[in-house]
C-alpha cells in the first residue's frame, strides 16, 4: 500500500524543483533581455510549466491607478484579464492595489465579485491566484495564474507563487542594478576616451600658440561655443585636420 505522506512530499519536492529550474531559467534571461516586457513574457510561460494548477498566466501593471496587462500567455488570457479591468474588480486588481495575495475558487469569487466572475465563467476559468509584483520604484502590480478547475488553488500553490514572485523581484533588482552599472561603465568610456581626444587637441593647440594648458583649453571651449559644437566633437575635427597630409 503506498505512503500517502511519502507521495504528498515527494509531489512538493518535485514542485519546488520545477520552480527552481524556471528562476534558474529566469536568470539566465535577465542576463540577456534587457525588454521587462519580454522578460515578463518569459515569467508567465515559466510559471506555468512550474506550477501544475495554472493553465493560463499574466502581469498586471498599475500604471497612475490605471490597470494594463503586460505579458499573458496567450489572448484567451488577455481577454479574461480584460473582463476584470471593464468590471472594475477582481483579484488581480486586489492583489496589485493592497499588494497582498488573492487565492479565490468560483464559488467565493461570485460573491466578492459578481460582474467579473460572470464574464470569467464564460470564458471557462474556475480559480484565481494572483501574487503582488513590484516592477520597480515607479510601478508595481501584480503575478495572475488562472485554473479552468473549480476546486481552487492550494496553498502549496500560493506558496510556491509567492517564493517566485520574491525571487523574481530579486532578480529583477540585480538585473537592473548590473544594467545600471553597465550603462555607467559604458558612458564613464565614453568621457574617457573624450578626454583623452580633448586632451590631445590642447596639446596641438599650447605647441601651436605657445601657451598655457589652460589658455588652450579655453580657446577650445570658446571655438566649441561659437560653432555651436560639441567640445569633443570639436577636437574629434581638430586632430583629423591636424594630421591630415596636404593636398
Amino acid at each position: 500500500m503506498a505512503d500517502t505522506g511519502t507521495d504528498d512530499l515527494h509531489g512538493v519536492i518535485r514542485r519546488l524543483d520545477d520552480v527552481t529550474a524556471a528562476l534558474a531559467d529566469l536568470s539566465q534571461v535577465l542576463d540577456e533581455e534587457e525588454d521587462l516586457a519580454a522578460i515578463m513574457d518569459r515569467v508567465c510561460r515559466q510559471v506555468v510549466g512550474a506550477i501544475p494548477d495554472a493553465d493560463l498566466a499574466s502581469v498586471t501593471v498599475l500604471r497612475d491607478g490605471t490597470p494594463a496587462s503586460l505579458a499573458w500567455t496567450d489572448e484567451h488570457t488577455l481577454a479574461v484579464d480584460r473582463a476584470q479591468y471593464d468590471a472594475g474588480e477582481g483579484p488581480c486588481l486586489e492583489a496589485a492595489a493592497s499588494r497582498e495575495m488573492r487565492r479565490v475558487a468560483v464559488a467565493e469569487a461570485a460573491d466578492r465579485w459578481p460582474a467579473f466572475t460572470r464574464a470569467a465563467t464564460h470564458l471557462g476559468i474556475g480559480s484565481y491566484l494572483s501574487a503582488p509584483l513590484l516592477l520597480g520604484e515607479q510601478y508595481h502590480g501584480s503575478l495572475n495564474l488562472y485554473g479552468r478547475q473549480t476546486h481552487g488553488f492550494r496553498e502549496l500553490d500560493a506558496a510556491l507563487l509567492e517564493l517566485f514572485t520574491t525571487a523574481a523581484e530579486a532578480a529583477l533588482r540585480n538585473s537592473r542594478r548590473y544594467l545600471r552599472a553597465r550603462r555607467q561603465v559604458g558612458q564613464l568610456h565614453e568621457a574617457l576616451e573624450s578626454r583623452a581626444v580633448i586632451d590631445q587637441a590642447k596639446g596641438i593647440v599650447m605647441a601651436v600658440h605657445r601657451v598655457s594648458a589652460d589658455d588652450a583649453f579655453t580657446m577650445l571651449v570658446n571655438r566649441s561655443q561659437q560653432e555651436n559644437r560639441k567640445l569633443h566633437e570639436l577636437a574629434e575635427h581638430f586632430l583629423d585636420e591636424a594630421i591630415r597630409p596636404d593636398a
